[in-house]
């Protein structure tokens, strides 16, 4: 769909307004505390979470990722294919669970979508384009005063005074894959039960990842050495965008990480003969209910 269409595919009192917007783009906006409208953003809505949020947001509570996970985010699937994504959780009347009295209690680490706001972002790839086109667009809600101050400035000089750079940086190759899964359509086909534990993995669970590339069933697979592998341990931001690799392997075949010689067949074979037991077990099962059932004809 080209974005001169967005217009008509958008629903009915849509906030969001289909003019195109490019980083040098002038728009007008401002938020502050003195605003008659400050927080009122944080007060509804949904704040979906990206996997670079997460870690700002665990680290900052101290908490591991799959507390944070547990304690202040809700699941929801992002396509029909039931790829899992995260909000972040609210209050009863909709309240973010971090808004407080004076603000946003993690203002510091707030996620992008909140960095963003009253701005919004699509990653766009042309057909026949291996391109991703990042484009911008403005947000009107009714409670929103903001668009009404005189404060002037570019669409990239409002991207680096909230920060937005390096969270967009940072998420860039989770972005691209989205993209990818969404734009191939059933080209990429449904993901099994297990690229989706992956994907979650992946993107939400970077203590679980660091577990995942030191189990032996990792190392015996993948060439990763002794050097990369303290490397990844000790740097998250590192060991996301590994992560980001391991994915795009997984899903879309895009190899960068490189196996180990042999492994594959070595993989291949182990897997055939776990199947081989199941398959006798099975039988085996199968034999011993017929003969207990012939010999209940039998009495």
């Amino acid at each position: 769909m080209d974005f001169a269409d967005l217009d008509d595919a958008l629903p009915h009192r849509s906030p969001i307004r289909p003019e195109r917007l490019g980083p040098d783009s002038e728009i007008r906006f401002d938020c502050h505390p003195g605003m008659p409208c400050f927080n009122a953003c944080c007060r509804h809505g949904e704040v979906a979470l990206t996997p670079y949020d997460i870690l700002r947001l665990k680290r900052r509570l101290g908490l591991t990722a799959g507390e944070f996970v547990a304690r202040y985010t809700v699941p929801f699937e992002m396509d029909h294919h039931g790829l899992p994504g995260l909000r972040l959780a609210v209050r009863e009347g909709g309240a973010c669970v971090f808004l407080r009295e004076d603000g946003c209690g993690v203002y510091d680490d707030r996620p992008v979508a909140c960095r963003y706001y009253a701005l919004g972002s699509l990653a766009l790839r042309r057909k026949e384009s291996s391109t991703v086109e990042d484009v911008y667009f403005l947000v009107r809600e009714p409670h929103c005063q903001g668009h009404e101050a005189p404060r002037r400035l570019t669409v990239r000089q409002y991207r680096r005074e909230q920060g937005i750079e390096s969270y967009d940086e940072a998420n860039r190759a989770w972005r691209e894959i989205l993209l990818k899964k969404r734009s191939s359509g059933p080209t990429v086909g449904k993901p099994s039960e297990r690229s989706l534990q992956l994907f979650d993995m992946c993107s939400y669970d970077m203590d679980r990842f660091a577990a995942f590339i030191q189990s032996d069933g990792f190392r015996r697979l993948f060439a990763l050495s002794d050097d990369e592998l303290a490397a990844l341990l000790a740097d998250e931001e590192r060991r996301l965008a590994f992560a980001m690799r391991f994915l795009k392997q997984v899903l879309f075949g895009e190899r960068s990480i490189p196996l180990r010689p042999g492994a594959r067949e070595a993989r291949i074979a182990e897997r055939r003969a776990v199947w081989q037991q199941r398959r006798a077990a099975e039988i085996a099962r199968w034999r011993l209910a017929q003969a207990a059932q012939g010999g209940e004809e039998g009495d």
